[in-house]
């Protein structure tokens, strides 16, 4: 597993744009060009990509935390790069190496600005929102003759009403944080500069629980969206199964019953 050092090295004299660090059982990925406000470029997108891996890979990595710094969360697509002929996309993650990427742990995004384009498909492909009231969400790319093409056309809708996510997606105006909050898309909002300490609180109340128990709820929800009960009971059952077969299944009841904390081994 690549480390936080190796990869600094792996770029040699030019500082990462990305950090990574690990606090107890989260991850904190935090974006890191406040001057150019977070705009997407192919450093941004493979750097990201390569945290992920590690993250993943990682079996005391149980829930991360998607933040940037600057007063901007991310204003989409890096057009100089873009320009300059470098890709923004990876084949494995997709835009930001984050909007394909094949998670199995949560990933909560910490918005403390605008998230924009590319920003808010950034959010929209996170599973949990934490947002300050400094925050605004949009895709304004028909005001440039353009559509939103990193996913936000079809999970905005699946986010939020759709006669919302449509006005939206046709006028290209931005939304504040309270109404995003207000339509379900934000799960708390809190001041701005506290959306790390929110974020990590939430996640918090993630890590106490069994991890596999947890990755696999999130599949089911996600598997499920949109399809029959039938469909359900079958996806259940099946993600269940896996559950059932890890030693965490028997520590929760024998916690319970022992009047402890449980202790998970995360298998």
């Amino acid at each position: 597993m690549r480390t936080l050092k190796s990869l600094h090295l792996s770029r040699g004299a030019h500082p990462l744009v990305v950090d990574y660090e690990k606090r107890g059982n989260i991850g904190l990925f935090t974006l890191n060009r406040p001057e150019a406000r977070n705009a997407i470029s192919h450093d941004v997108s493979t750097e990201l990509e390569e945290h992920l891996d590690n993250f993943e890979a990682d079996e005391e990595a149980w829930v991360g935390i998607l933040a940037a710094t600057g007063p901007v969360f991310s204003a989409g697509a890096d057009l100089k790069s873009v320009s300059s002929g470098k890709r923004i996309e990876t084949d494995k993650g997709g835009f930001a190496g984050l909007v394909r990427y094949p998670r199995s742990k949560p990933l909560i995004a910490a918005v403390d600005g605008p998230a924009l384009a590319g920003g808010l498909e950034i959010v929209l492909s996170c599973d949990l929102v934490v947002a300050s009231t400094a925050a605004t969400f949009g895709i304004p790319e028909v005001k440039r003759s353009l559509i939103a093409g990193a996913g936000g056309l079809f999970r905005l809708p699946a986010a939020i009403a759709r006669n919302v996510a449509m006005e939206l997606a046709l006028t290209g105006d931005p939304m504040s944080a309270e109404r995003a909050f207000q339509l379900g898309l934000v799960n708390a909002l809190c001041e701005p500069g506290s959306v790390v300490q929110v974020a990590t609180e939430l996640a918090s109340r993630i890590v106490v629980n069994a991890p596999v128990a947890v990755r696999e709820s999130r599949k089911v929800v996600l598997a499920t969206h949109g399809r029959s009960d039938d469909d359900g009971w079958e996806i259940t059952k099946e993600h269940f199964r896996v559950v059932v077969k890890t030693e965490d299944f028997k520590e929760g009841p024998l916690a319970f019953v022992e009047k402890r904390d449980p202790i998970w081994k995360g298998r």
